[in-house]
């Protein structure tokens, strides 16, 4: 069984920034781009911050940071955001719809209506590898809403995804994370 849960130890903090460590360099190694303005392990050691990660008996296949509607600059309305997915490198592909699975039940159970989440995308959508990666997501469920710069400045292809009950994942993915609402004030200061 797989658990989505949130990462509450140092030790599980350092494990996901080491995970990421690994994902970039082998992104780098494969000649992707990695993000150029962000130390993203070091984002996954704050406290403040409150990343999940899928595990399988205890191992640590994907990191992430999900977020109760955060202002993105694009897409219009509430959303569960996915920010910062990083998976084990050399993985297969089921990683990824695992998590897609996941997060469009656990916005549907938030009452949000739409996963929204961003890829780095140095060039056109159309070039490869992005339009590779970008089928698979739109063959799990994702839709692309074009490119633009992306929280960090980058450029990004901007993904959505609707929000589903799927009343019988939870034999598949086991949910511990949640998500802090937004405060009034967070929605001002946005």
């Amino acid at each position: 069984m797989y658990e989505m849960r949130m990462l509450s130890t140092a030790a599980e903090r350092e494990e996901a920034a080491a995970l990421v460590q690994d994902r970039q360099h082998w992104l780098t190694l494969h000649g992707l781009p990695v993000p150029a303005q962000a130390d993203i392990p070091a984002q996954f050691r704050q406290a403040q911050i409150l990343p999940a990660g899928l595990f399988e008996d205890g191992r640590m296949l994907a990191c992430l940071i999900p977020e109760h509607d955060p202002d993105l600059g694009w897409g219009q309305g509430p959303c569960l955001h996915l920010g910062r997915v990083h998976t084990l490198p050399d993985q297969s592909d089921d990683i990824t719809r695992l998590i897609t699975l996941w997060a469009s039940d656990f916005a549907a159970r938030l009452d949000l209506p739409v996963v929204r989440a961003e890829t780095l995308a140095r060039h056109a959508l159309e070039a490869e590898p992005l339009a590779a990666l970008l089928h698979r997501l739109t063959d799990t469920g994702w839709d692309v809403c074009g490119s633009g710069p992306g929280r960090d400045g980058d450029r990004v292809a901007r993904l959505e995804l609707p929000a589903e009950h799927r009343p019988g994942l939870t034999a598949l993915i086991s949910c511990q994370a949640h998500v802090p609402q937004p405060t009034p004030d967070d929605r001002s200061n946005a």
